[in-house]
């Protein structure tokens, strides 16, 4: 029920269809977004750049990690990330911009990756409402050093109840995700760390697996039903 062959086939069938190397499923998707900021082990009191239009899980994922939020506003035209407000946002304090693929309309990554780079500091990637959007003919959530996903079931990929993941290209930062997610073990009674309990369950995994075989299909319907409307 915990963890399994049906977790790990989701996994690694979530990464495949992606095309990014690693994907750890958690509980939901705001300790995807808690676990991943605690990852990436940021000085207490440093700052992160947050849309101000989102669901309070952005937030509330900086704040519990003892960082500061800054909000930047957003662009009316889609409701992502206004890149101009995010540069004017950007000071010495500023440790990551965490852009939201809102709505599944992807925000204009080359803008923050170069703004990212510009500053170094990291890009955390949202997408709890962006399963298989596209910019520049690649899936949101593989631009970034990190990125979350949320599989509520009000999701375009919905679990029968609360499930999330991470995903990373870096192995490094991976192994660090599932070791902190599980009590800080790789292997049963053995905790290397203290961490938390958020693990994504056989039964939802499951499900997931069978519903990832349909996701472009749907999302496809989803958009000829828009455009009808």
């Amino acid at each position: 029920f915990i963890g399994g062959k049906y977790v790990l086939n989701f996994e690694n069938e979530f990464s495949e269809y992606l095309n990014i190397d690693n994907c750890v499923g958690v509980a939901n998707g705001t300790d995807a977004l808690e676990i991943a900021i605690e990852a990436l082990d940021f000085s207490k009191g440093k700052e992160i750049i947050v849309p101000a239009n989102s669901w309070i899980s952005c937030s509330e994922a900086v704040t519990r990690n003892g960082l500061k939020v800054v909000f930047a506003d957003i662009n009316p035209k889609n409701y992502t990330l206004d890149i101009k407000s995010v540069e004017e946002k950007i000071n010495s304090n500023t440790c990551a911009i965490m852009p939201v693929h809102l709505y599944g309309h992807p925000c204009d990554m080359n803008q923050i990756l170069y703004l990212g780079k510009k500053y170094n500091i990291k890009i955390i990637e949202d997408c709890a409402q962006a399963h298989g959007s596209m910019y520049e003919n690649k899936h949101v959530g593989t631009f970034g050093d990190i990125a979350t996903f949320s599989f509520y079931p009000g999701k375009n990929l919905g679990a029968y109840g609360d499930a999330g993941a991470i995903v990373t290209n870096d192995d490094k930062l991976a192994k660090e995700i599932r070791k902190f997610a599980n009590h800080g073990a790789l292997k049963k009674h053995s905790h290397e760390i203290e961490g938390v309990n958020s693990r994504l369950d056989g039964i939802q995994a499951a499900i997931l697996s069978v519903k990832l075989k349909y996701i472009n299909d749907w999302n496809d319907a989803r958009y000829n039903n828009a455009m009808k409307y």
